[in-house]
């Protein structure tokens, strides 16, 4: 077999899977076996990259980013349905359609709460996906659109053009897992799947969408060339046999079966793998839509129910205060418990003290809650005449709950954080932080092997990985002799690391890697750096006031001071070992772009900081060079229209010879 026929079998079978997988929830072969197939396809694509395909399986991890999403006016107009939020107002529909259809067939399908788009095929390849936008001219989104596995990049059989419509969506399981992951990094919540998905969408970086897992379910055909359908319900069971994901629907014949079957969705709705906020009911026949048309805004032939946002009235019993893994404390209501939304509800997000004060809420008090598009219900109002007597004023507790130590209020923001260095309710983020690749970087210690240590009660601080006890480590769960031996090899190595990895392990607010580089550099020593003061500080290159005082405050608590004096006792280094060849870059700013050959990224920004320069992620004015590898996007564009020098890896190489 060739390589071009190698190739093509490996993209026909990894896109069956991806259908196997994404579209019928049926995977046929195991994972490895999956990505097995994917490296062999990845790496003669690269070999050969005049074969591969920019519909091949492995775009499906994002592509290149973007400046801009193009206009692209719709073949078919994407129009939108009539709001109803009543049945009386659903029978009233009825009732327009029987003037001039006698036994009206609808279907009834649930709404998705996610983001309308169309799907364009030319000769059965995906050609185009575009946003719904106003409804006749909408957004080229394809980049993003290849990184959802359930849609086909290839058709069988399919018409020579072929536009489809369906609704993406981020899957519930995939919304709580992000905001996990978002709260871990103390990063703003998003609200609900919608907005995730919406904004995931619109990502200028594909490989941003990739991240998010977006699914789509596909509800109607827009326009199949040469082909001719009696039905609604044809369409879709056409689409499903071309393998796209189509969305579930059901026949009905009259109004109370129409309603019973509305009932059903929002009572099951907690079931569907998606959010829903109501039902679409379509007339089926194509031929009497036909007759009944549209008017300036909708079809007259369809209307969407909308399910009603629950409202009830419930008394606060509590107010708990949660400690996040970022340190992040978030009251959170318990009340009476009550059904809204097929679920009871027994807690209530407050957010935050400002929240809380500007509600008034106290507890004891009557309030209204609701669950409509949220995953977490929240309060609205509260009802003062119901308020009982001797109720006073929340707030959020002076000292973490969970240690003890102080908490403080971002100086940019609401959030009111715990500032312990050991707190337990941080502690799974705070040594995942300290044994990352930027920090301490200690290989082969990942997130799930923390876990582990913490819940065998092995460590209860980043200081206590140097004090394991590893004839009982090397007993955990799939962890074994050489596994053991190689961690216990990594901890060691990490002993001798720079002071400015383990300042930035120590996870201090506003220390990111390059401040911890650049007070390593001045300070010398850790121990010089916990002896200046706020004013010694700021007179430091990049560090601002607010640093300083976080800074000053982390190094005089009591779990601080502890964890370095462990870490002093285990031999961890404490003193600046990076030197400066000499400043022949001091005061020049680089930007790095493209694929580089000669050097990894992390190389060329050791070298440019080694002569004393600075590494930036974005190009501006005060750029002094760009360096740019193959296939160098949007930064290369900026440079040029900004007039900044643009080397060659040849060039920087000779420039650091």
């Amino acid at each position: 077999m060739n390589v071009k026929e190698e190739i093509l079998r490996l993209t026909k079978e990894l896109e069956h899977h991806n259908y196997q997988y994404y579209v019928l929830d049926d995977p046929s072969i195991p994972d490895f076996e999956y990505d097995r197939m994917l490296r062999r396809l990845e790496e003669l694509e690269a070999e050969y990259p005049e074969l591969a395909s920019p519909l091949s399986p492995t775009r499906r991890v994002g592509g290149e980013a973007l400046s801009q999403f193009q206009k692209v006016q719709h073949t078919v107009p994407m129009d939108s349905l009539q709001d109803v939020f009543s049945y009386e107002e659903l029978r009233e529909f009825d009732e327009r359609v029987r003037n001039t259809v006698k036994e009206p067939l609808y279907t009834v399908e649930p709404k998705i709460d996610g983001l309308s788009v169309s799907l364009e095929y030319v000769d059965g390849r995906f050609f185009r996906g575009v946003t719904r936008g106003d409804g006749a001219v909408g957004e080229d989104v394809t980049e993003n659109l290849k990184t959802v596995y359930s849609i086909p990049m290839t058709l069988t059989d399919a018409p020579a053009h072929l536009i489809v419509r369906g609704e993406v969506f981020m899957p519930k399981a995939v919304f709580h897992k992000l905001n996990a992951e978002r709260e871990e990094q103390g990063e703003a919540l998003l609200a609900n799947p919608r907005n995730a998905a919406a904004g995931s969408l619109r990502q200028l970086d594909p490989k941003i969408a990739a991240k998010r897992q977006l699914d789509i379910l596909v509800f109607n055909l827009q326009l199949a060339e040469g082909k001719s359908f009696s039905s609604h319900a044809e369409t879709l069971d056409y689409l499903r046999s071309l393998r796209f994901k189509v969305i579930p629907y059901k026949l009905v014949m009259d109004m109370d079966t129409a309603e019973a079957e509305i009932a059903s969705l929002n009572e099951n709705r907690e079931q569907f793998s998606y959010d829903i906020d109501g039902a679409v009911m379509k007339l089926d026949s194509l031929s009497e839509r036909m007759l009944l048309g549209s008017t300036s805004k909708y079809p007259r032939w369809a209307a969407a129910y909308k399910y009603p946002p629950e409202i009830k009235p419930t008394v606060v019993e509590d107010i708990v205060v949660q400690v996040g893994r970022t340190g992040v404390l978030t009251p959170k209501a318990v009340v009476r418990p009550v059904r809204l939304a097929g679920t009871t509800v027994t807690n209530a997000t407050l957010h935050n003290q400002d929240f809380i004060t500007q509600k008034d809420l106290r507890i004891g008090d009557t309030v209204l809650i609701r669950k409509a598009g949220e995953i977490i219900p929240e309060v609205l109002e509260v009802d003062f005449s119901k308020r009982p007597e001797g109720a006073v004023p929340y707030l959020l507790p002076s000292v973490c709950p969970v240690c003890g130590a102080p908490v403080l209020r971002d100086e940019d923001g609401v959030a009111v954080r715990c500032t312990g260095a050991e707190c337990p309710a941080q502690l799974i983020r705070n040594i995942s932080h300290f044994v990352s690749r930027d920090a301490m970087d200690i290989d082969g210690m990942g997130s799930a092997i923390v876990e582990q240590l913490i819940s065998a009660g092995f460590v209860s601080s980043p200081a206590d990985l140097y004090f394991l006890n590893w004839a009982e480590v090397e007993k955990l769960d799939r962890m074994g002799a050489q596994s053991a031996k190689n961690l216990r090899e990594a901890v060691e190595q990490s002993k001798q690391n720079d002071l400015s990895k383990l300042l930035f392990a120590f996870g201090i607010r506003q220390v990111g890697a390059k401040a911890a580089k650049v007070l390593s550099m001045e300070f010398g020593s850790l121990d010089r750096l916990m002896a200046a003061t706020e004013e010694e500080l700021t007179q430091v290159r990049d560090i601002g006031a607010i640093t300083a005082a976080g800074l000053v405050r982390w190094f005089k608590s009591e779990q601080s001071q502890r964890m370095i004096e462990r870490l002093r006792e285990a031999g961890v280094n404490f003193d600046n070992q990076f030197k400066l060849e000499d400043e022949r870059f001091k005061g020049k700013t680089f930007v790095l772009t493209g694929a580089l050959s000669l050097f990894t990224r992390d190389e060329a920004t050791a070298q440019i900081e080694k002569f004393g320069g600075k590494a930036s992620s974005s190009v501006s004015k005060k750029t002094t060079y760009v360096v740019a590898g193959e296939n160098a996007g949007s930064k290369l564009k900026k440079a040029n229209e900004l007039g900044i020098p643009v080397l060659t890896e040849e060039e920087f190489l000779a420039m650091i010879q």
